[in-house]
């Protein structure tokens, strides 16, 4: 089950900052490897990259990284030359319309969603040539509700990337190519201890912590493995009749009437 035995899968933003937990991109091209993937990863620092290539071949697996920009064109065009594409970049900055400036508006824009045009503008005529293919892309439950914080321009284009994917999916769909979305609640990685630091009141890390686990419904924030298992599941034959879904994986707030 779940197998991706002779499957090459490219995905962007596998970089590990930290030898320290895991975080989303790499815990799902470990896993993904684990399930007999070569992974071929593109992200934009080439150090964090090669610490997650570390950990794959140190167990065994096949792994090979290359310095990124999914900003630009002719730096992804580079990269995409695969079949099963997995889209993990993404960037939260604090505010409103009111008080964000342009330079963060279109900065957001750009790697949150002109990487996602990117990656599928230079990969889906790959895969429609030869008749197969998978895309999953990794968004945010930001793009489904309001999560408790001004993040305005993240929250758009989350949920811009989810209806991207659905309507590309409807598209390409008669050319035997998937794509569907994992959508994350909240989720603990070195980002999250990362964003405790700088904004725990008080400095309190432990307690910023405990806020986010009682924010969900199941009691506690997911992890990267979480996100990762459902990624394999999109990119697996087992999810061969599923294309243009978004599978939400949030310990069940946005199920839930409550503020997050």
């Amino acid at each position: 089950m779940l197998s991706l035995q002779g499957k090459v899968v490219l995905i962007t933003g596998l970089g590990q900052t930290t030898d320290e937990g895991w975080g989303i991109g790499a815990a799902i091209a470990t896993l993904f490897a684990r399930q007999g993937a070569s992974i071929f990863g593109g992200n934009r620092s080439l150090s964090s990259a090669n610490r997650t290539k570390k950990r794959i071949e140190e167990e065994g697996g096949i792994c090979d990284v290359v310095e990124t920009d999914v900003t630009s064109s002719p730096s992804v065009k580079a990269l995409v030359d695969q079949y099963i594409l997995v889209s993990n970049v993404g960037r939260s900055e604090p505010g409103c319309p009111a008080s964000m400036s342009e330079e963060v508006w279109h900065s957001q824009v750009d790697i949150n969603l002109n990487s996602l045009y990117l990656v599928t503008h230079h990969v889906l005529p790959i895969m429609e040539q030869q008749g197969w293919g998978s895309v999953v892309s990794i968004a945010s439950i930001a793009g489904l509700r309001y999560i408790g914080k001004p993040q305005v321009a993240y929250s758009a284009t989350k949920a811009a990337m989810m209806q991207f994917t659905t309507a590309t999916a409807v598209i390409y769909a008669e050319k035997g190519v998937r794509l569907n979305t994992v959508v994350p609640g909240l989720i603990y990685t070195p980002y999250t201890q990362a964003l405790a630091q700088r904004y725990a009141p008080g400095g309190d890390e432990a307690a910023y912590m405990r806020k986010r686990d009682e924010q969900v419904p199941m009691g506690r924030m997911g992890d990267a493995w979480d996100v990762a298992r459902a990624a394999l599941f999109l990119a697996s034959d087992e999810a061969g009749y599923i294309t243009g879904q978004s599978l939400v994986v949030d310990g069940g707030i946005t199920s839930s009437t409550g503020r997050v």
